[in-house]
């Protein structure tokens, strides 16, 4: 993952305010779950270059598109953007 996507700065702001990771199925557990630093790293990348989601780098970002994409939505329902816009209270 690109450092300079994600400064450790903005990831103590936003960290907190993402919800919990589910809890992993005990049978048929699936793949490992990204991280969520890498699927920021995503989210950002796409904001700063402009590229379509499916033309992230995973190899430069640590994560899919498409998982970015997902992971935006799920944070964006969870609320989680207009809290980091309100800030400390």
């Amino acid at each position: 993952m690109r450092a300079d996507l994600v400064p450790d700065d903005l990831w103590k702001r936003v960290a907190p305010l993402l919800p919990p990771i589910p809890e992993r199925r005990r049978r048929y557990p699936g793949r490992l779950r990204v991280p969520d630093r890498a699927a920021l790293a995503g989210v950002m990348y796409v904001l700063r270059t402009g590229v379509a989601w499916r033309d992230v780098p995973t190899e430069t970002v640590g994560c899919s598109g498409v998982t970015a994409w997902r992971r935006l939505r799920d944070w964006t329902e969870a609320g989680v953007w207009p809290r980091l816009h309100a800030g400390p209270l």
